[in-house]
């Protein structure tokens, strides 16, 4: 159905070709980066999911992803090993990324695209030496088989044809994820939305009706009702890092804002928390963010 990548350093010095493959999810693309000779990024159905660079994992290239990565790094002291949950795999950037920059730590994926983690396993294989374990299930069930107080990190980064499954948006499912964490625990969520921003204010207060500590990362155009666009909720029982992450969401090339507390609180505009029983999907991006 598809081909494997080529090296660029390969014979004739050809260049590396996108690998095209149907997938579970839609039409799955890796296409090299330019830039980097070993480095791919992944779509699905034109819409981009991943960047993966195996000669330099603790690269970040998504706005997004650089915005996980620095919850990664200040989910523990530098360096240490961290147990991790990954709902959503994409490529598996974030787990590289873990790996990379805390060894040793332990980390599940949970992947309900079987054959998407089929081809990122064989076209960008994962370091052996990881700790990392792929599970093929829907996000839920995976989280539900994850031990009481077991993860110090719980990542949400799951899209279904670019829209977050309703049954990953409830208080039901928030309230698994703390079950998950251990105490002090961190869980950084990947939201996507955009004007009148309901769902992102919905998504707060659902996460508020969970967790005490909260605090939202994103591009100011878009927390403005600007434009579509992601943004990362952070949730955790004791306080964040919020003057530390302040500041590396500041320095970024594009810099995001840090939203906490009561300017939170006012930001959901009253917003109702999610239950099972009302959710719904997120909004569908527009067409031109993919132009």
């Amino acid at each position: 159905m598809g081909r494997s990548p080529k090296s660029r350093n390969g014979r004739r010095g050809q260049a590396a070709e996108a690998l095209v493959e149907a997938v579970d999810g839609g039409l799955a693309e890796l296409v090299p980066d330019r830039d980097r000779p070993r480095a791919w990024t992944l779509l699905i159905d034109g819409a981009p999911q991943s960047h993966v660079d195996l000669d330099d994992p603790a690269h970040l290239a998504f706005e997004y992803q650089r915005r996980l990565g620095h919850l990664i790094d200040l989910a523990a002291p530098p360096g240490r090993p961290v147990q991790a949950v990954h709902l959503g795999g994409g490529a598996f950037t974030l787990a590289r990324y873990t790996a990379a920059t805390r060894p040793r730590s332990t980390q599940q994926v949970v992947e309900r695209d079987a054959a998407l983690v089929q081809l990122v396993r064989r076209a960008l294989p994962l370091d052996p030496n990881a700790r990392i374990r792929v599970r093929s299930t829907d996000a839920r069930e995976g989280l539900a088989k994850v031990p009481d107080g077991w993860a110090d990190l719980v990542i949400v980064d799951v899209f279904s044809g670019a829209r977050t499954p309703a049954h990953l948006t409830s208080v039901e499912f928030v309230g698994e994820i703390r079950r998950a964490l251990k105490d002090g625990g961190l869980c950084a969520a990947n939201l996507a939305d955009g004007p009148p921003l309901a769902h992102l204010r919905g998504q707060i207060s659902t996460a508020a009706a969970v967790f005490p500590e909260l605090a939202l990362l994103a591009d100011p155009a878009v927390l403005r009702g600007k434009r579509f666009g992601n943004a990362i909720l952070a949730a955790s029982g004791h306080p964040l890092p919020l003057a530390e992450l302040t500041r590396r969401a500041a320095s970024d090339p594009h810099p995001a804002r840090v939203e906490h507390g009561r300017a939170l609180h006012d930001f959901t505009g009253g917003a109702a928390a999610v239950t099972d029983a009302a959710a719904v999907a997120s909004p569908a991006p527009p067409p031109s963010v993919f132009r």
